[in-house]
């Protein structure tokens, strides 16, 4: 199934809420405007949906990559969705009422614990990373790691390169891809564990 060929499109008043909420919170809200569909299918291409049984999604705002997993994931797949704003994950709780919600990332291993998922075979972030302190930045890369399976994988995107040192000195491999058709344009990092 291809992103680039679903009919699944975000419409103008998602693109405001999003606005909205960037103007309220912009040191929580990493843009202006959510994700394009060209940016959530790259960081999509790498998986292999049909062995995927647990993913998690950090910080899924109005919910562009969730819409994706909810059509792509394996009927038995747990998908577990973190997202910091009340606001979004009401309207995401209400769209996708089959996935599982938490509010910080911080908390990845211990709410998936709760939760009974057990580890992940992928984690795909939407995490503005550079609006993090660096310690901030740290323990959630480490939770990342805790709760993903060997040889689990993890997406996230990033505007700039802030992250690629952290993330290969973490990380068994690290590729990074350029997304120019988003606004702004974006790095896409695929981590292997």
């Amino acid at each position: 199934m291809s992103i680039k060929n679903s009919n699944l499109s975000l419409n103008s008043a998602n693109k405001l809420f999003f606005l909205r909420k960037f103007i309220e919170s912009p040191f929580q809200i990493g843009s202006v405007t959510p994700s394009s569909k060209f940016l959530a299918a790259k960081m999509l291409e790498p998986l292999d949906w049909r062995s995927i049984r647990a993913i998690a999604e950090l910080g899924a705002g109005t919910g562009v990559i969730t819409k994706y997993i909810q059509a792509f994931k394996h009927p038995d797949c747990k998908a577990a969705v973190f997202e910091k704003d009340h606001e979004m994950r009401s309207k995401l709780k209400t769209c996708y009422p089959e996935m599982m919600y938490f509010e910080d990332a911080l908390g990845l291993s211990e709410q998936l614990q709760a939760a009974e998922i057990g580890s992940l075979d992928v984690v795909v972030s939407g995490l503005p990373f550079a609006l993090f302190e660096t310690s901030v930045r740290k323990r959630i890369v480490d939770a990342v790691i805790d709760s993903l399976k060997p040889n689990g994988i993890f997406v996230t995107f990033q505007y700039s390169l802030q992250m690629k040192t952290m993330l290969i000195n973490n990380f068994s491999q690290v590729e990074i891809s350029f997304v120019p058709l988003n606004i702004p344009p974006a790095f896409v990092y695929v981590c292997r564990k």
